[in-house]
């Protein structure tokens, strides 16, 4: 159904990158709402190699029908060669929050 929302998981870089598209996802309407969550350590195979970073993950809040627009925005800000962007259902939550999620990005 294109008004479920989803819950969007994004690691980046630094506070900067991480500022810089919550404020271009929300500012356009791809998205009601991005936490920033610092501090988070991420290990990961790259290249061959295993890699240990710090990193900022967001929590992206949209609808199914904003996804694909709101992946190609992502993509086109983000710094990685190949940025997380990992959308979750949501299936259970209070009601009038996933309202206001759908009233942000259809406005």
């Amino acid at each position: 159904m294109s008004d479920t929302v989803l819950l969007c998981y994004c690691s980046c870089p630094d506070d900067a990158s991480a500022q810089a598209l919550a404020d271009a996802l929300v500012g356009e309407r791809l998205a009601a709402c991005v936490s920033r969550l610092p501090g988070v350590r991420s290990t990961y195979r790259w290249q061959g190699a295993v890699t240990t970073d710090s990193e900022q993950l967001l929590l992206i809040k949209t609808t199914a029908a904003r996804f694909e627009a709101m992946k190609a925005r992502l993509l086109a800000l983000h710094p990685y060669e190949l940025p997380e962007l990992v959308g979750v259902p949501v299936t259970q939550a209070h009601d009038a929050y996933l309202d206001w999620v759908r009233a942000q990005i259809t406005a």
